[in-house]
């Protein structure tokens, strides 16, 4: 699972570091981790950065670096274990990433935070590894929603565990809203995913549209490419106004923030579609100009 810019913002891959440092870092962007720390309540701001700081230390042994695929996995797999030795020793036990996993024990003490899914978190950052690996498909959205249930949903409903909401409907709208994001994040980088062997774009839809995988490996723009697009970002659009309501759940900043998060994927559909729906040729991202109608549709929502 490689970095990404969230729905709000277009920051850069962050360069190759030692994951080791990740809690002395400050907040940036991490995929699927929509965090805006000036609007973050105090309380918080200590178990998001360890989420933070634990979500991204896996992207980077993912995903930075000159490792191979097995040597990725192995560490991912001894990142896991570390976790659960540290979570079991109450953050006192000694590591390699201590000074990621100590903070987040403490945190996953203090706040009670569901141990399964930042497990889930583990699995999706493999499941890619693999995937690219192998140069392995999506058979059809159910597949591609699991691997989102893994990769996304978890920062969410980790999140809503913090502000103390977990009802089942809000659980159930944050997934729409996170997997949303994931999925945006895909059709806005395929120009980028699809040369590095990253395939989101499902063979039952390609099949559907009687695209070829060929044509979309050579990046060709075809009405066909383009309506297989086009259907892409209607599904991910329905997913995003089926979890909207969210916002409406949380109070204060964090309402706030979470709007801005909805209509900023929501800004990036709109941005596909405006210049021509091809995100094929060149990574479509927010800029300046997109702040006003941004914050005027968040003041709105």
């Amino acid at each position: 699972m490689h970095v990404k810019p969230s729905a709000t913002g277009t920051p850069e891959p962050a360069p190759h570091r030692n994951p080791a440092q990740a809690e002395v870092l400050p907040l940036t962007h991490y995929e699927n981790f929509p965090v805006a720390s000036w609007l973050c309540p105090p309380r918080l701001r200590p178990p998001i950065a360890a989420l933070y700081h634990f979500a991204r230390t896996a992207d980077d042994i993912a995903d930075e670096g000159d490792d191979s695929p097995a040597q990725r996995l192995a560490t991912l797999a001894a990142y896991q274990a570390e976790l659960h030795a540290t979570l079991a020793a109450g953050s006192v036990a000694g590591g390699r990433w201590q000074p990621v996993l100590a903070p987040l024990a403490r945190q996953q003490a203090a706040w009670g935070l569901p141990v399964a899914l930042l497990d889930d978190l583990i699995s999706a950052f493999m499941q890619d590894i693999a995937y690219t690996r192998d140069q392995q498909r999506y058979p059809d959205r159910d597949s591609l929603l699991d691997y989102c249930r893994r990769s996304a949903n978890p920062i969410g409903r980790l999140l809503l565990h913090l502000h103390g909401v977990t009802d089942a409907p809000a659980l159930a709208q944050s997934d729409d809203i996170c997997s949303a994001l994931q999925l945006i994040n895909f059709w806005q980088d395929l120009s980028q995913d699809i040369p590095r062997g990253r395939h989101y774009l499902t063979e039952a839809d390609c099949l559907r549209f009687g695209v070829p995988r060929q044509q979309l490996q050579a990046l060709q723009a075809s009405p066909a490419t383009l309506a297989l697009i086009a259907d892409n970002l209607a599904w991910a659009e329905q997913l995003m106004q089926r979890g909207a309501p969210l916002v409406h759940r949380l109070p204060g900043r964090a309402g706030l923030e979470l709007r801005l998060v909805v209509q900023g994927g929501l800004r990036v559909l709109q941005r596909i579609r405006a210049t021509g729906g091809n995100p094929l040729a060149r990574r479509i991202k927010l800029g300046r100009a997109d702040a006003l109608p941004l914050l005027w549709r968040t003041l709105w929502m």
